[in-house]
């Protein structure tokens, strides 16, 4: 209905773990719920910004959801797809992992990650990852977001890669930057061995 809105901020309430600006538009206010971490991108009352926005609509109530980007947007109403992840648990795996990371997380099902995030246990993270892998496997090149770097590892031993360094608390950016760098040994290019990239990503991140 609403795709973005651009205007100032008028205010910025903070409460229960919800941050909510007051966005004016032609003089008219939007109370806008956002992602938490998007307060660091903003400057403060009085700024003009753009925010992509998801209109949640209840029985009880209208709420509108404000991000950074439409392609933070569109993941939220994939993980609302979910049965049983709502708008506030989407919006705080958001906070907790940022895109990219949480994109990565799911396609490669490190449910380890997902479950990170408060009020995700280990059956959320597995249902968010079994119905969504998939999906935002294809969705991910779609949007141009970073897959697979260049000279990196083959794709049938990539996931197992990337699941393993995730769960050791390398980030998405991290990961692809190390295989990236390690990929251009040519004699690592040439092998389908996941413990042998693994170990050329860990030495290489720990320099």
């Amino acid at each position: 209905m609403i795709g973005y809105l651009k205007g100032s901020i008028a205010y910025i309430q903070k409460a229960n773990n919800r941050v909510t600006l007051t966005l004016d538009v032609n003089q008219i206010g939007y109370d806008i719920q956002i992602v938490p971490r998007m307060l660091h991108q903003i400057a403060g009352v009085g700024e003009t910004i753009q925010i992509f926005t998801h209109l949640h609509v209840r029985e009880d109530q209208m709420v509108l959801f404000g991000f950074e980007s439409a392609a933070e947007r569109d993941l939220f109403r994939q993980l609302v797809s979910v049965s049983g992840i709502g708008p506030q648990l989407a919006l705080a795996l958001l906070d907790t992992m940022g895109l990219q990371d949480l994109v990565q997380a799911i396609v490669v099902g490190n449910t380890r990650a997902l479950s990170r995030t408060p009020g995700v246990g280990t059956k959320t993270a597995e249902r968010i990852a079994l119905e969504l892998k998939t999906k935002l496997a294809e969705w991910r090149q779609q949007a141009g977001m970073i897959t697979a770097p260049a000279a990196g590892p083959a794709l049938t031993v990539q996931e197992d890669v990337e699941m393993t360094l995730l769960a050791l608390g390398y980030t998405n950016s991290e990961i692809a930057q190390a295989l990236q760098a390690v990929g251009q040994s040519s004699t690592l290019a040439k092998t389908a061995d996941a413990e042998e990239w693994i170990r050329s990503a860990i030495a290489w991140l720990s320099r």
